[in-house]
């Protein structure tokens, strides 16, 4: 009688395991939002050269900077005139 016991439970242990390993989540697909664009186009800080997305970069009047601070220190050692 213990034997058929053991034999169950050991029966029902593999059919848990195998179970488990069916249910595996399969990975979330990316944002349907950023899959429909490219690669963005990059530019480079007139102050300090770093790339960045052209839609996060800041215009000035001697080109594309990353920030603000560089924008304003650009733009001060190259006074108009």
């Amino acid at each position: 009688m213990k034997f058929i016991i053991l034999i169950l439970a050991v029966l029902a242990l593999v059919w848990l395991v195998r179970g488990a390993r069916g249910r595996v989540v399969p990975p979330a697909s990316p944002p349907a939002s950023d899959s429909g664009k490219g690669p963005l186009p990059m530019v480079a800080c007139q102050q300090c050269g770093m790339h960045l997305p052209r839609d996060e970069a800041l215009p000035g009047r001697g080109g594309v900077f990353c920030g603000e601070a560089h924008r304003a220190a650009y733009e001060k050692q190259h006074p108009v005139g």
